[in-house]
């Protein structure tokens, strides 16, 4: 029965000693509220790993997988934000553009007779500046 429900006999076994034993609810109370607390002081950042990582070093041991149905409950989810979003394409500009000698045949009879690049962007100053090849 184990091996159809995908559950170790251990877990089976753990779960049969320890079935009568229900938590108080002061605990879970007191475990949502840290939760809660951690999440918040992430910026809302953490998800149930790094919550149960904390929480382990408080010295609260409970599995990442009760944490995660804790979060899921109360109605937390990470959100992480991109840092950044940088627009590849702008035609609206003056500057010269190459002509496409290529037009997407990348084949080449011999070593070195066609040389592709991709666009390569650097920050400076806390800006992003675009370094391209120039056009000889």
């Amino acid at each position: 029965m184990c091996k159809f429900m995908k559950v170790s006999t251990n877990a089976y076994y753990n779960w049969l000693k320890n079935k009568d034993i229900t938590r108080p609810q002061k605990a879970t109370e007191f475990l949502k509220q840290r939760i809660q607390a951690i999440f918040k002081e992430s910026n809302e950042i953490y998800g149930s790993i790094r919550v149960q990582k904390k929480l382990e070093r408080e010295g609260l041991i409970y599995s990442s997988s009760y944490i995660a149905q804790l979060m899921k409950k109360m109605g937390l989810k990470s959100v992480l934000k991109r840092k950044f979003k940088i627009c590849t394409t702008d035609s609206n500009h003056t500057y010269p553009v190459s002509k496409n000698q290529l037009n997407r045949n990348f084949t080449a009879v011999e070593l070195g007779q066609k040389w592709v690049s991709d666009i390569t962007y650097i920050k400076v100053a806390g800006k992003w500046n675009y370094v391209g090849l120039a056009d000889f």
